[in-house]
């Protein structure tokens, strides 16, 4: 309360400080200034498009914060994200060897869970079971695989993704073999975002990437964008001598088009106007009228070969009806067994046949045995 730290917190802020330098020294594996950068444009636009497609999942406006790259270890992830969560494994099978892993804490599941199922986010009582993961694994499916989409331009090469497999992780105590990738016991990168779900999510997401894979994607990138200079630089190089030689061989031809034409316009030609050739005046054009063919003739033959047997099967509504009236909401609370309604309709005229609501046919009504039916008297045209 006074300001002075006591000797166990100094010693405890001295073995953190320690602590962190050797690791930093002990990590062989750390990043460059220019890998974090292209990992940190790569997970950008992925999880910018993976956005995109959560929102089409739980109908709420989603955003994620701009990418933060560290060197980490499984100490700096159990020391200060919640716990328990949920890894989901995401791996590649095409155009990348490995796999990363998506953390998210186990309340936002609950959320996204519940938003999928057509609620409103509050539902996220209770523990987090086998419907929350299978939810949360479908949710991941769809949205990197839109990302695998986005990497494959990036990368310039196709690439696809298993289905992703989630699991509820106690960090506490400590790596469980067996469920969670190896790379995770010792330095690996790990990939911050800040993810907002309209006012429903506010927190963190991890991505956890080995240096491996993250060195695969970056040198690819950065291939590329090297190989897109080099063709920007030499596509004006290889330009200029195809200008050159076509700006040679214009020069003669403008020259004895100038001797030809004269420097000076022809009398009665305005400024700016192309000169006709000399040698094509008074010579004779031949002018012919323009035929069209005529809006005339017979059009059923083009429609005479549809094919109504794809639809032959459609179901269509049969309405059959006797007639109809008007009344006023007094009179309908009159209504009681026994009561007559008169219809517009004249006894033995012809009842009215509607199929889909559209009035097609007139009819009588008949008995077939015990049940009624209609004998269509008249189509109407």
């Amino acid at each position: 309360m006074d300001g002075v730290l006591s000797q166990e917190e100094i010693n405890a802020l001295l073995n953190n400080t320690n602590d962190s330098d050797s690791g930093a020294s002990d990590n062989p594996n750390k990043l460059t200034n220019d890998e974090k950068d292209a990992i940190g444009e790569i997970a950008n636009i992925s999880m910018g498009t993976a956005a995109t497609t959560l929102f089409s999942l739980v109908n709420q406006k989603v955003e994620i914060s701009t990418p933060v790259v560290t060197d980490c270890r499984w100490e700096d992830i159990t020391s200060a994200y919640e716990r328990p969560c949920v890894f989901i494994r995401i791996a590649y099978t095409v155009g990348l060897n490995g796999s990363n892993i998506m953390v998210l804490k186990e309340s936002d599941v609950k959320i996204i869970t519940d938003l999928m199922m057509g609620g409103d986010g509050t539902n996220t009582e209770g523990e987090l079971g086998e419907l929350h993961l299978s939810a949360i694994s479908e949710a991941m499916n769809q949205m990197m695989g839109s990302s695998a989409t986005s990497l494959s331009g990036m990368l310039s090469k196709t690439i696809d993704i298993s289905p992703p497999q989630a699991d509820l992780v106690d960090m506490t105590d400590g790596i469980d073999e067996g469920s969670i990738d190896e790379f995770l016991s010792g330095d690996f990168v790990r990939i911050t975002f800040r993810m907002e779900i309209g006012d429903l999510v506010d927190s963190e997401i991890m991505q956890l990437y080995p240096y491996d894979f993250v060195r695969e994607m970056t040198s690819t990138v950065m291939n590329n964008m090297k190989k897109d200079a080099t063709d920007a630089q030499a596509g004006p190089a290889e330009s200029a001598p195809a200008q050159q030689s076509a700006q040679a061989a214009a020069e003669p031809a403008e020259a004895a088009s100038a001797g030809m034409m004269g420097t000076q316009p022809m009398m009665g030609q305005p400024m700016g106007v192309p000169m006709m050739d000399p040698s094509m005046m008074g010579q004779p054009v031949n002018v012919q009228q323009a035929q069209f063919s005529p809006f005339m003739g017979d059009f059923s033959a083009v429609f005479a070969k549809e094919n109504i047997d794809l639809i032959m099967d459609v179901p269509l509504d049969v309405t059959v009806e006797l007639g109809r009236t008007s009344k006023s909401i007094s009179e309908i609370l009159e209504f009681a067994p026994g009561t007559i309604i008169e219809l517009n309709k004249l006894a033995g005229e012809p009842i009215d046949i509607l199929v889909n609501g559209k009035y097609v046919a007139k009819g009588e009504v008949v008995v077939i045995e015990e049940n009624f039916g209609v004998r269509i008297t008249d189509i109407v045209k």
